[in-house]
């Protein structure tokens, strides 16, 4: 959802909408999963287990009542903020407003914990991400962020975050878009990006989709190469700095605009990567925890976390300045 859509709560309601629909719609192939438990059964079934997340906190509206109606609805996590700031919390792409968390956002992570919501740390300042962790009573995930140390961009987690998140359970989820996965792939795009500008044509696009002008400029510019080992790199350092049971696949498919790793633009590319961490000496085990196993025991988690939160009275907290 943009982080500036006018009507951000009805724009959700509708989206989640699309997905139950979808979802009925197609039952011999898909069902909704709304638990741990759910996944392992529809899996087992021979059916893909299907489940909703909301991308940015500025969904919420500023309110803890419309958190906890996308629960009921199935979410089944939240990504704290998206492209711009709120009140509440600081994304990794803007300008920091409250430094962290606010109360209202340490609210919004607690209310996370008693409904059983995972707390998303994608897309999140290092301040909120760090207070987010100090916060939490269960594991969180960053559902497509990749290592600072290989790439430096604001939206992958250094070092320092890493072991932090191993510390609370949680769970890296290595994200395929080429400029959080490559400094050359990055540097590149920012000067095709200048050069789109100054000739007045969108850069959203690539290969084939390009506008003329990038067609020209690409073809003068080859774009650099990122490919399933620079993913591999980036899988191998997290699992080196939080460990195997912390690291798991974001792919962001869907916000990556039809770029990609080469033979990885698609989920069919995924067995190209565990056969190249299976040279690097990845066990099937480990390579069972990347796939979802680790995700898996994060939810699990959380579901406990909220199963002994049960006796507490929701609160009804708004947060009037994000609204």
């Amino acid at each position: 959802m943009p982080a500036d859509a006018p009507d951000p709560v009805t724009m959700t309601l509708e989206e989640i909408d699309i997905v139950r629909r979808f979802v009925a719609a197609n039952p011999a192939t898909f069902e909704l999963a709304t638990t741990a438990a759910d996944i392992r059964r529809i899996e087992k079934a021979g059916r893909i287990a299907s489940l909703i997340g909301v991308e940015g906190g500025h969904q919420i509206d500023g309110r803890l009542s419309v958190l906890r109606q996308y629960r009921a609805l199935g979410v089944a996590y939240m990504t704290l903020t998206h492209g711009k700031s709120l009140n509440w919390a600081d994304s990794s792409t803007d300008a920091p407003r409250a430094n962290g968390l606010s109360d209202f956002g340490r609210q919004v992570v607690a209310e996370m914990n008693r409904i059983g919501m995972i707390v998303d740390v994608s897309h999140v300042s290092d301040a909120t991400m760090a207070a987010a962790l100090a916060a939490t009573k269960a594991p969180v995930i960053a559902s497509h962020s990749s290592a600072r140390a290989i790439a430096d961009a604001p939206r992958n987690i250094p070092d320092e975050l890493l072991r932090a998140i191993c510390a609370n359970g949680g769970v890296v989820m290595v994200n395929f878009y080429p400029s959080f996965l490559s400094a050359a792939w990055r540097a590149w795009d920012v000067a095709r990006s200048a050069y789109a500008k100054s000739v007045g044509v969108p850069a959203g696009a690539y290969g084939a989709k390009s506008p003329a002008p990038l067609v020209t400029w690409d073809a003068a510019h080859p774009e650099p190469q990122v490919t399933v080992a620079t993913v591999a790199d980036h899988v191998e350092h997290i699992a080196k700095i939080a460990g195997h049971d912390h690291v798991g696949i974001g792919g962001d498919f869907d916000g990556i605009q039809g770029t990609g790793p080469i033979g990885l633009k698609g989920v069919d590319g995924y067995p190209l990567l565990f056969a190249e961490l299976a040279r690097r000496g990845w066990s099937d085990g480990d390579l069972a925890k990347l796939s979802g196993g680790n995700v898996l025991r994060v939810m699990e988690r959380v579901e406990a976390v909220a199963k002994g939160m049960a006796g507490m009275p929701p609160v009804d907290a708004t947060d009037v300045a994000s609204r």
